[in-house]
């Protein structure tokens, strides 16, 4: 299924006994309406506030009569309005939405202008400081390729003693996008990212867009692999997990499909 949601009021997407999570509003939805236990994998594990507009999960389940459309209306009706189910196909018995991925695209929306927008609060990160368009773009440039990005990852707990395994990544797109009266767009496309990756980066971008940083400072950063040479984590709830691609493009059709407009206050 290709699902979108509004991470606020969302401790993240995986399950969490105790905590309201997406995962675990739709595994009970489900659950629910198949009357058998499921096991839910998702194509990426969004943390607390963050949206999605193309995030796909995966499940079996062998119901005798199972209608997509019926399953469908019925977790959304379950689950609305946060989380909607926008399209859903049986797939081959070894689909995995999750490890059957080739490449996650993220979006980060930033509202730049001096006054706050009350209807993107939730959406979008407001900025103040001006920030140059090009400055943002240049540093953009060092991101692409396999590097090992661990200045811009919460390292992964490991047991004592143990030497945490590098942090590479394949980053095959990023760049900015003015949409004009202030809005700001930022897509990054890549086979897998580490946790904070991307808030990291747009933190970063942001210092280097407003003259903390200058953009010629990105590689020093990714050489260092050093979390405190590089900028602030931006907030949560500018950050949407946009699309996911697979070699099958049957295995998520709505996610490549149709296209969403950004969210935009008044002018």
């Amino acid at each position: 299924m290709t699902v979108a949601y509004h991470g606020a009021g969302f401790a993240g997407f995986a399950v969490n006994p105790g905590a309201r999570t997406v995962g675990g509003v739709l595994t009970e939805a489900l659950e629910r309406v198949l009357g058998r236990p499921i096991t839910l994998a998702c194509a990426g594990r969004t943390d607390a506030g963050v949206h999605a507009w193309g995030q796909v999960v995966s499940f079996d389940t062998d119901h005798p009569t199972l209608d997509l459309v019926h399953l469908s209306r019925s977790i959304n009706k379950l689950c609305a309005p946060a989380v909607a189910v926008r399209d859903a196909a049986i797939v081959a018995n070894d689909f995995d939405a999750r490890h059957s991925a080739v490449a996650r695209s993220y979006r980060y929306t930033i509202m730049n202008r001096p006054v706050p927008d009350p209807f993107s609060t939730d959406t979008a990160w407001h900025v103040e400081t001006p920030l140059d368009l090009s400055a943002l773009r240049l540093g953009c440039d060092p991101l692409i390729g396999s590097h090992d990005f661990s200045a811009f990852c919460r390292r992964p707990k490991v047991p004592d003693g143990s030497e945490a395994k590098p942090l590479v990544r394949r980053v095959q797109s990023a760049g900015w996008h003015d949409l004009g009266a202030g809005w700001l767009r930022f897509d990054i496309e890549a086979g897998a990212f580490c946790h904070q990756m991307v808030r990291s980066i747009v933190g970063t971008l942001v210092e280097m867009g407003s003259g903390k940083k200058r953009p010629g400072d990105m590689c020093g950063i990714l050489r260092s692999r050093d979390r405190s040479k590089a900028g602030q984590v931006a907030p949560p709830h500018g950050l949407m997990l946009w699309r996911v691609r697979y070699d099958d493009p049957r295995a998520a059709a709505g996610a490549e499909s149709e296209k969403r407009p950004m969210p935009a206050g008044p002018a």
